[in-house]
């Protein structure tokens, strides 16, 4: 689950912040059905300001202690060009041109560990712990404005690790986890400043479940990563199904043609014809919730399922650049000019299969598939033979820089 400062604010006591956190906005979703044309699927199109998920993969104590989410940043989107392996079907062995969405994800750092305990209403938050050091990022979250305030956030809380009190009563709170706690869960956040094309610095605060291990394994396993980096590999392979799970691009208020898909009105209707004609009967005299209405479209949260991790890119590594098996050319990942709108991609990356929800820049939770997965087209392995890098300003017609100033001077010859 993904936090805005306000919810995780709520969690904190006044000794442990001294700031205010903004208010949210919450989007219902329902599994509601109709025989009317709207989809209620996804009803009521409402604002949503924060990325986060609401599940996460079954555990299964017999298997080692594991992080099931990653959070990372849109950087933009090419292609590339690979064989299928897919026998009795028409492409085997043959090649197809794919889309794919390079997500960027510097290392995340571990701040905390939280546990639940299951009760007939769902899951409870028993205690939390927090490290020492806290950077500047993660705590800008916790501030509505941070210059004006007085950067005291977790002052007092750190200084538990200095006596001899306050650290028995750190283990306390870690005991008492590993007795009552049934879902254990660590804080990490982002490295936000080694995104050069973002201007933002309040460093994105996120939960992410381990799964695996008993109770105690867990804890022990969150408390040792506390104050040190999860790189993407730790969490995802390639070759995986992953889930991801955001908000998408806003469009603001728009009308019912765009907004819902219902057929516009004959022409020479009066007073236009972008419109739904009859919005219900005089009896029950008010307007159903399954009418088409005019209201926001867009910025609503979405978890696109079963994408397929193609490539996995480790800074300083070969793995970083567009090299593959069969093309060679020494090139980056980033396209010449760099991916409109997001710049050069340095840090380590997913390139995944086809498009993920929002606009360069975007924040987006990567999420373990819920369910095992089975079927021929998730155990695929994948031999790209060709990632294009041209420029994704127009039509780009040169994969280097090399490659351009060659042609052009053999013109000029």
């Amino acid at each position: 689950m993904h936090f805005t400062g306000a919810t995780i604010a709520a969690r904190l006591s006044s000794q442990q912040l001294a700031g205010e956190g903004g208010g949210r906005v919450g989007c219902l979703t329902g599994s509601l059905s109709t025989p009317d044309m709207v989809p209620l699927d996804f009803f009521p199109g409402s604002v949503l300001l924060a990325t986060e998920g609401k599940a996460f993969p079954k555990d299964d104590p017999t298997k080692p202690c594991k992080l099931t989410a990653f959070l990372g940043y849109k950087a933009g989107m090419t292609h590339i060009v690979r064989d299928v392996e897919k026998p009795g079907s028409k492409l085997h062995k043959k090649e197809t041109c794919e889309a794919v969405t390079i997500i960027e994800t510097p290392p995340m750092v571990v701040v905390g560990v939280v546990a639940y305990v299951k009760t007939p209403r769902g899951l409870r938050s028993l205690n939390t712990v927090w490290a020492q050091h806290l950077s500047e990022d993660i705590k800008r979250r916790f501030y509505k404005n941070w210059c004006k305030s007085k950067k005291k956030a977790f002052a007092k809380y750190s200084k538990k690790f200095e006596s001899d009190e306050g650290k028995k009563d750190i283990q306390s709170q870690l005991e008492k986890m590993k007795k009552y706690g049934t879902v254990i869960r660590v804080l990490a956040h982002t490295q936000i400043r080694k995104m050069k094309g973002l201007k933002q610095k309040k460093a994105h605060l996120m939960e992410i479940q381990v799964n695996g291990g008993t109770i105690a394994q867990k804890v022990d396993f969150a408390y040792g990563f506390f104050e040190k980096q999860i790189p993407i590999d730790a969490v995802f392979q390639k070759d995986e199904m992953i889930d991801i799970i955001g908000v998408t691009k806003g469009k603001g208020y728009e009308g019912v043609v765009t907004r819902w898909g219902v057929t516009r009105l004959p022409r020479k209707t009066h007073r236009g014809l972008r419109k739904v004609a009859c919005i219900g009967a005089w009896h029950p005299a008010r307007v159903s919730f399954t009418v088409a209405r005019a209201g926001q479209n867009g910025y609503h949260h979405r978890t696109e399922m079963n994408k397929k991790i193609y490539k996995l890119g480790k800074t300083g590594l070969e793995s970083h650049t567009a090299l593959t098996e069969f093309d060679r050319t020494e090139k980056d990942i980033t396209p010449m000019g760099g991916f409109p709108h997001y710049g050069v991609v340095k840090d380590d990356y997913l390139l995944i299969k086809g498009c993920c929800v929002g606009p360069k820049k975007r924040v987006v939770t990567l999420r373990q598939s819920l369910l095992a997965q089975t079927s021929r087209l998730a155990l695929e392995e994948i031999k790209l033979k060709f990632i294009d890098t041209s420029s994704k300003f127009g039509h780009g017609r040169f994969q280097t820089t090399q490659e351009k100033l060659k042609f052009y001077n053999r013109m000029k010859a």
